[in-house]
């Protein structure tokens, strides 16, 4: 029985250069100009004209000159340049099944591309290793219904931290509600169980471990848990699950209809690996700039074990790296620090290794952090991270220094005539260990499960009712998986703050800085349309 594709630390590291990603990309990327949008007005007070108002950046003089005005910046840092960095992303998940999780050749590869991108630009590139625990799928999850025929695939979501199998069993469906109202949960609801048939559970009214723990005692060789509401079901067996035995679900539709066949087998082919491994994070600082007022900007690289998350967080990830090789000829009066972190996804293990292992100085030293997870979503809303708890929703404000933050994200979309909205900072992303110890923050976001309202769908287009990003931790995160005009906006947003407070953090901490880069005041061009 195959248990891992790799030894207990780590798979094999595998470092992709930038001329090699380059190369698959000339079919993924295809031909035409740059495609960005572009900035007018006095740089020196940051006006920012409407997407499209003056030609897009040549890419030739973008990579001769020194774009240290808001105008220069932004009419390089186009939506071409960043989509290129996601198609190399998705390259390189092509060749790794799939994925670009922490542990896997996927992100290793992912770090190689980046640290070459960001070295090439001149920025000086660390890369630090840590151990983390972790739950990978190696390859794809099979669930077949063998008999009764015809023999046919089953849509179905692996449970995290399952063993590994391959086997094929007679099944034997529980109890369900109302017959039983907590089917699977004790070991009496197994009696009489034929030892080595899969068992076919209903969820609810006890953890999914207890479910699995209690069919395996009985001698089950695989687990299938169906819903009990419509949808999918993405659930975990938590990380103390250690037993040897495949567990996987499938919505309370198919379930019920297994639960139904007579004679009914099924083959389980789980593929895991739960336990230690090896990431990183890395880091990007400018030869230039102030060591003692440090701006952070940062995302996550890692994507979950469904897909190649190109949107999760392949867009945060790209617009940095856009942002970062046009900015390579700038020198900035702060030092910037760019950071994309590993093993988000398990928990945001890589940027609170990073910020633990700050001294208090270090961490004293960073004026603010920026954070990009998830900029593109096909169903957007342009979120603003709400450091001043103006919303009074949730976890309340930001430390001193994030409401300045949230304005000048805010300054930039009124200049666009483009509306915006509050979240919370909830702690799901980066900027969490950041807060924790009292470092402003702030970022973007254009949402993930949740569902766009009616409301939200006037303001910003697309489709009430449904998720920000029906692709959300799905295998569907791919390139295509994308809103072309929400990533423009923001890839913009991101070079502007970028440029902004790497010039001047006075607004935040006080710190004195380039007058000719000073916040404008939160005054729309253009009329904005209501959010609310």
């Amino acid at each position: 029985m195959k248990k891992t594709g790799m030894d207990a630390r780590r798979l094999a590291r595998g470092r992709w250069s930038a001329t090699a990603v380059a190369a698959m990309l000339v079919v993924a990327c295809g031909g035409g100009g740059e495609s960005g949008s572009a900035t007018s007005g006095d740089a020196a007070v940051a006006k920012l004209a409407p997407a499209g108002s003056s030609a897009s950046g040549d890419s030739s003089s973008c990579a001769n000159r020194v774009n240290n005005t808001f105008q220069k910046l932004l009419e390089c840092v186009t939506l071409d340049g960043v989509r290129r960095h996601q198609a190399a992303l998705q390259a390189i998940a092509d060749a790794n099944n799939g994925i670009r999780t922490s542990g896997t050749p996927g992100y290793d590869a992912s770090v190689g591309y980046a640290a070459e991108v960001l070295r090439e630009a001149g920025y000086l590139v660390t890369i630090t290793d840590f151990q983390f625990q972790t739950f990978i799928t190696l390859s794809g999850t099979v669930l077949e219904q063998v008999a009764p025929g015809p023999t046919a695939p089953l849509a179905n979501n692996t449970m995290e931290y399952s063993g590994s199998g391959d086997i094929t069993a007679p099944v034997t469906a529980l109890l369900a509600p109302p017959a039983d109202a907590t089917p699977g949960c004790e070991a009496a609801d197994f009696a009489g169980f034929p030892a080595g048939n899969i068992a076919l559970i209903s969820r609810g009214a006890c953890t999914f471990a207890i479910k699995a723990t209690n069919a395996h005692a009985a001698g089950a060789s695989g687990v299938v848990i169906y819903n009990n509401a419509d949808g999918d079901l993405n659930g975990t067996l938590g990380e103390a699950f250690a037993l040897d035995i495949g567990v996987t679900s499938v919505t309370q539709a198919l379930g019920q209809q297994l639960a139904a066949t007579p004679g009914l087998v099924l083959r389980l082919k789980t593929d895991t690996f739960r336990g230690e491994a090896t990431t990183s994070n890395l880091i990007a600082e400018s030869p230039a700039g102030d060591p003692n007022n440090v701006v952070m900007v940062g995302a996550h690289l890692d994507s979950v074990n469904e897909g190649p998350g190109i949107n999760d967080n392949g867009s945060g990830v790209a617009a940095i790296l856009e942002t970062a090789v046009q900015m390579a000829k700038v020198k900035p009066r702060n030092k910037l620090r760019f950071a994309l972190w590993g093993a988000e996804e398990a928990g945001l293990v890589g940027s609170t290794n990073y910020v633990d292992g700050l001294s208090q100085a270090e961490k004293e030293r960073i004026a603010l952090y920026l954070n990009f997870d998830m900029i593109g979503s096909p169903n957007h809303v342009f979120f603003v991270y709400d450091g001043d708890d103006s919303d009074a929703t949730g976890e309340g404000p930001g430390p001193g220094g994030s409401d300045q933050i949230e304005k000048a994200f805010e300054a930039f979309y009124m200049q666009r005539g483009v509306p915006f909205k509050g979240t919370d900072f909830d702690g799901r992303s980066d900027y969490r260990a950041f807060i924790e110890n009292l470092i402003p923050a702030g970022g973007l976001f254009t949402g993930a499960e949740g569902i766009k309202t009616a409301a939200e769908a006037a303001s910003w287009g697309g489709t009430a009712g449904q998720a920000y990003d029906p692709c959300y931790h799905q295998a569907c995160d791919t390139f295509a998986n994308n809103n072309d005009a929400a990533l423009d906006v923001n890839a913009d947003a991101v070079a502007y703050t970028t440029l902004l407070f790497s010039m001047n953090t006075s607004t935040v901490n006080d710190q004195r800085g380039k007058g000719n880069f000073r916040m404008p005041a939160l005054k729309p061009l253009h009329p904005v349309p209501s959010a609310n």
